[in-house]
């Protein structure tokens, strides 16, 4: 009776685990996918890094996940320009500030309402969250990249500002229909999972 037992309350941990391990793979191919180019065109797709470290931070349990993003960001970016010769104009001593960039989403994907089980009001509560945590990664990069970047010693902050708040817009726009695409995705997941026609319940009946 205990190993019954036993088996019947690791059997769902294990789907849980694979349901995650399934989760981060996602999100990981999808910054390989999105990252590379950075800025999307006719061929590629913006970036979804912004989104896939909400969504990390949202949708995961394990914090592991987030040193291991950051580690493959590193990595895409190290490919684009030593592989395919993306310009280096960007890398310079700011780069290491989008460890705190990554870190806001992160954070506010943690902060946020479970995703899987969104009220309406839960929603404009995500949003919300969203938004901050988005507007302060903008700030960060941004600003790390004028103090520490060495590139616009003739301009002063405001100057500087002007010219970047431009690219907030794209910015926060980008970042959310990846985001909202993934939680309409969990919430038609959840619903179908549900539903008297998933494979779970017809395997239960």
């Amino acid at each position: 009776l205990k190993a019954s037992a036993m088996q019947g309350c690791q059997l769902p941990m294990l789907e849980r685990n694979s349901h995650k391990g399934v989760l981060f793979g996602g999100l990981a191919l999808l910054m390989l996918a999105t990252r590379y180019h950075h800025f999307g065109d006719a061929l590629h797709l913006p970036d979804a890094s912004l989104a896939v470290f909400f969504l990390a931070g949202a949708l995961l349990t394990s914090i592991a996940a987030f040193p291991l993003l950051l580690l493959e960001a590193g990595l895409i970016d190290h490919l684009a320009m030593s592989v395919n010769g993306v310009s280096d104009w960007c890398f310079s001593p700011a780069y290491w500030f989008l460890i705190p960039t990554y870190a806001c989403l992160w954070l506010g994907g943690r902060w946020s309402p479970s995703i899987y089980a969104l009220t309406s009001g839960q929603v404009i509560a995500v949003c919300a969250i969203f938004v901050v945590a988005t507007t302060i990664a903008f700030i960060i990069s941004n600003g790390s990249f004028y103090a520490f970047s060495g590139k616009f010693q003739e301009l002063n902050l405001l100057e500087y500002g002007t010219r970047v708040v431009k690219y907030y817009p794209p910015y926060i726009f980008n970042a959310f229909l990846y985001t909202a695409s993934a939680v309409i995705a969990v919430g038609l997941w959840q619903k179908f999972r549900k539903s008297p026609l998933s494979p779970s319940r017809l395997n239960k009946a």
